[in-house]
């Protein structure tokens, strides 16, 4: 090999270490950033499955400050069993670590509730939902009112679905038509249903579904109907059923 081949290669080689050190130094000191904006989505869409708005009278998203006064004054998150219903007191922060990259609750032991208070009292209750709808995870938050039958708001906000069909599942039309449905009536839990076609007239537990995207709304039908089933062992405790 000539020397001028050799002083090319070198070159590359040093050239593309540089880079290589350059791009991982810029993505760890991003991180930090990335992961906090992170936590602030996930704590906004909380919010938003509990009824608060996200923009203030002037029409700006609410800062940072203003979610954390919210969960400071509000919220607080405690972990139930999901074999039991039962509350899991001090759980393990290394299976909290691990189960939280489990991507349903389906891989999960110990699952996170957020219990609204005013004035000390427990007036409103959120958990994430998620599961596969026709080509990603679907990830949301359902929230219900003290009497744990009647939903204030959910919210999906993480997803791959199609735009346009399946990704309306983030629009506000199709989210706000949950708000007031049930998922208990006469003692038993009823299913939440996002019906293809449109929801009949009345119903209290049916919402119109999504034109050409059916099998989005199948896997909605599936993941938050079983989702309310596991955080119903700890519920029906509440109400004494």
């Amino acid at each position: 090999m000539r020397k001028d081949d050799i002083r090319v290669i070198t070159f590359a080689a040093i050239v593309c270490v540089i880079c290589s050190l350059l791009l991982s130094v810029t993505a760890q000191s991003l991180k930090d950033k990335q992961d906090e904006q992170v936590e602030l989505d996930r704590k906004m869409n909380v919010l938003k499955a509990f009824g608060v708005s996200l923009v203030d009278e002037s029409g700006a998203r609410i800062s940072k400050e203003t979610v954390e006064r919210y969960f400071t004054d509000h919220i607080s998150e405690i972990f139930i069993a999901k074999e039991t219903g039962d509350v899991v007191e001090n759980p393990d922060p290394v299976v909290l670590k691990k189960e939280a990259k489990a991507r349903t609750h389906e891989g999960r032991s110990l699952l996170p509730l957020y219990v609204w208070k005013d004035d000390g009292v427990a007036t409103k209750y959120a958990f994430p939902t998620s599961g596969m709808g026709l080509w990603s995870i679907v990830h949301g938050y359902l929230a219900l009112d003290r009497d744990l039958a009647t939903v204030i708001g959910v919210t999906f906000y993480k997803h791959g679905e199609t735009p346009g069909l399946g990704g309306e599942v983030s629009t506000e039309w199709f989210q706000n038509q949950f708000a007031d449905k049930k998922i208990y009536e006469n003692g038993s839990l009823i299913r939440l249903e996002v019906v293809k076609g449109g929801a009949p007239e009345g119903s209290n537990h049916q919402v119109d579904g999504i034109s050409g995207a059916t099998m989005t709304g199948n896997g909605l039908n599936t993941f938050i109907n079983r989702d309310i089933s596991y955080y119903n062992k700890y519920f029906s405790r509440i109400r004494g059923t």
